[in-house]
């Protein structure tokens, strides 16, 4: 080897030494960066006319390991789904408040129950009969109230959906633009390594809502589908199709026409359908379930609640000065008998003074067309064993012999399992997730510890090559002195 040949070889070093550094510092700066994936200088050694002559950059690898990263995106899926349905019964269980809480419904019912039972005792009191009217007022507001309550949940998910598939087609459109850029560069380039952490990003964001796979192509684009076989993208990207509601009634479901399904190219990918193409986890699949499924289960509990109210105290023996067949108590305001009761369960206008009627019919009955004896307590007997009597039931999820009260707790213990079921299950999926992500960031993150002492050995390199320089330099120096 020529001293000049010494000195193109310890330049080459040079070169790729501070290269190293440099993708060390990216490393090290990028350490908490969410998607970046390690990347290291791949070497080759230089050959010109058959002669070594130092070493050549041949480009950047990034340490990604597709597999992991697949198992990790459906995972997150499903944990995605979990938190979603978790936290979505936690807001319905603590609105609805368990049996020991004053404000729930059980609560109020418990209240009313306790004001009736004192009015029976003590008939002509006029301020036991002001408690039971406003113990009566308040359980009809709060049935009044879950109901608005189920249909504005029904309204946030109809309205999360929206938004997630904006945001799952514009992260559609955002990789299908990588992939035409990539396919332009050197898949080898730092350039390439810094567009695919992107597109990584972009594919998280999408398994966010929806289980995914993807389809390496060798222009170095990705075709993305969908678990269940539907394409998402190929080449170009396909548009998720999906129309906000506007209205959240009983009568609005996805079924009937009321609601919007997601289609892809005329393909329902809507979960919980009948599709071969139904998206089956993701918040997609939660918000849908919400919106389609849970949250009418709901609502109808509630009118199951709100009807068994209202035929118990509107049953003839109870009061005799009442229409045969006429609600008692409690009515339905419109008397529709469609789905909706407990949105539209009410006081019986003969006993609301605010509806022009009046208190004391209470106790002396709702066709009463004046007073009755003070201390005549038959009616509110009778009302009182209707709503204390265990009767049948099955209908809205219920199955058993209930009491009113019975009936009430079991709702709110109802939920509160459901609470319990989707909190447990959050637990298991995100410790499932922490070991994927784990195990993936131990192949693919960046260990700082590790950069250092690669930047130390990259540091002795350095010196090394500019030692060689430096000697073939004095070398020079001493030919020159001859």
């Amino acid at each position: 080897m020529t001293i000049s040949s010494a000195i193109q070889a310890a330049q080459s070093g040079l070169r790729i030494t501070s290269q190293k550094a440099d993708i060390v510092a990216a490393n090290v700066s990028n350490s908490t960066t969410a998607g970046y994936v390690r990347r290291s200088l791949i070497v080759s050694e230089n050959i010109i006319a058959g002669q070594s002559s130092g070493v050549r950059s041949v480009g950047v690898a990034r340490a990604g390991n597709e597999a992991l990263s697949t198992e990790r995106r459906s995972i997150g899926s499903d944990l995605s789904q979990a938190d979603l349905f978790a936290a979505t019964w936690n807001t319905i269980s603590t609105r609805v408040g368990s049996t020991a809480d004053g404000a729930s419904l059980f609560g109020l019912f418990s209240t009313f129950e306790s004001a009736l039972s004192n009015l029976a005792v003590s008939p002509e009191s006029g301020s036991d009969m002001t408690a039971t009217l406003q113990a009566a007022v308040s359980l009809v507001n709060e049935f009044n109230a879950l109901s608005d309550f189920a249909t504005s949940l029904r309204a946030d998910a109809d309205n999360e959906i929206a938004i997630g598939v904006d945001t799952v087609n514009s992260a559609l459109k955002g990789i299908e633009e990588i992939n035409a850029k990539l396919a332009k560069i050197d898949q080898s380039s730092g350039q390439a390594a810094a567009l695919m952490d992107e597109r990584g990003r972009l594919l998280d964001q999408i398994a966010e809502y929806m289980p995914i796979q993807t389809v390496p192509r060798q222009s170095g684009g990705i075709d993305i589908v969908t678990q269940e076989g539907v394409y998402l993208l190929q080449s170009t990207a396909r548009q998720i199709e999906f129309s906000p509601s506007t209205a959240f009634g009983p009568t609005q479901t996805l079924a009937g026409g009321g609601l919007s399904g997601m289609t892809v190219d005329g393909i329902s990918i809507t979960p919980g359908t009948s599709s071969y193409g139904a998206v089956s986890s993701g918040m997609f699949g939660a918000l849908f379930t919400l919106r389609d499924t849970d949250l009418p289960a709901f609502s109808d509990q509630l009118d199951t609640l709100a009807g068994d109210l209202i035929t118990r105290l509107s049953d003839d023996s109870i009061d005799p000065t009442k229409t045969p067949g006429a609600q008692g108590l409690f009515v339905d305001s419109d008397s529709s008998g469609d789905p909706g009761l407990a949105g539209r369960l009410a006081l019986n206008p003969a006993i609301d003074p605010a509806q022009g009627g009046n208190m004391w019919r209470l106790r002396d009955g709702i066709g009463a067309t004046s007073e009755g004896a003070s201390g005549d307590a038959t009616i509110l007997q009778n009302m009182l064993d209707a709503i204390t009597n265990v009767s049948p039931m099955n209908s809205g999820g219920f199955q058993g012999s209930y009491s009113s009260s019975e009936l009430l707790a079991q709702f709110a213990s109802m939920n509160g399992q459901k609470r319990v079921s989707h909190e447990a299950i959050l637990s298991s999926t995100a410790s499932q997730y922490t070991i994927m992500a784990e195990a993936e960031v131990s192949e693919t993150g960046v260990d700082v510890d590790q950069q250092m002492q690669d930047l130390l050995i990259i540091e002795q390199a350095y010196a090394a090559n500019a030692r060689v320089i430096e000697i073939a330099s004095n070398m020079i120096d001493r030919l020159m002195e001859i």
